[in-house]
């Protein structure tokens, strides 16, 4: 009987050990397809500011972290059915998103800027742009933005950014609207060469957050866990990896 019980506690403490480790293991959800913020390299791993964010908060609150990816259409519904547990893609704070989910603190403040070929006249105008055709992605501030404020514009929207990048050298498009510091990466590339930002940008306080499902005690730890990396210096770090400039 003695030896029964010790198997049934020894079982136990096996049970409880593993509990442990997997209440000590998180995923976060990233697009993977949104350079320099989250995109996939040669070897099909997760990078990008995005990424390092995040894998720098779970190593602030302790946890291993695993990298699962997500088409941006469905990348809301995917947290709330738990195929993660938080998600860190450069989302923006609208008052619609947190109907659905919980947001941290900001960790970056998104701008909107338009760019477009050098050699074409491009005026930030609603009259100067009547007719023509912008692309951004679906499902983003961008294109609540257009529809908002460009009323005669021809909006087409993408999947992907780089889908729309495409579609702008190919001549379907007159010019694009999109996270500038998104564009500012593009604008630097071979593809991006013969193309530049166009006016000023159309807005300059959007909040980028992490999500979490609605509730979740998980959203007070990432946010403690934020002010950590921007006291300690790592969240400089990692901007100044990306960046020239701070996005914060």
């Amino acid at each position: 009987m003695q030896t029964y019980k010790k198997l049934i506690l020894a079982v136990a403490a096996s049970l409880a050990m593993s509990a442990n480790v997997m209440a000590d293991t998180l995923k976060m959800g990233i697009e993977a397809a949104y350079p320099p913020f989250n995109s996939k390299d040669a070897s099909g791993n997760v990078v990008g500011f995005d990424a390092d964010i995040g894998k720098a908060l779970c190593a602030k609150m302790k946890v291993e972290c695993e990298v699962v990816t997500s088409d941006w259409d469905g990348i809301i519904p995917a947290l709330n059915a738990r195929k993660f547990d938080f998600l860190v893609s450069s989302m923006s704070i609208t008052d619609e998103r947190k109907q659905a989910v919980d947001f941290t603190d900001p960790y970056y403040t998104n701008k909107l800027q338009f760019i477009a070929a050098k050699n074409v006249d491009f005026k930030v105008d609603k009259d100067a742009l009547n007719g023509k055709i912008i692309g951004t992605q679906r499902s983003t501030l961008s294109g609540t933005w257009l529809e908002d404020n460009m009323p005669d514009v021809t909006v087409k929207l993408y999947d992907t950014q780089e889908n729309a990048y495409l579609d702008l050298t190919s001549g379907r498009l007159d010019g694009i609207l999109a996270d500038k510091y998104a564009n500012y990466e593009w604008l630097k590339s071979p593809a991006g060469k013969d193309y530049e930002f166009k006016g000023d940008p159309v807005e300059q306080s959007d909040k980028i957050g992490i999500a979490v499902r609605k509730g979740d005690a998980l959203r007070e730890k990432l946010n403690a866990a934020l002010k950590e990396i921007k006291a300690d210096g790592t969240y400089k770090k990692i901007n100044d990896k990306y960046f020239p400039f701070s996005i914060e």
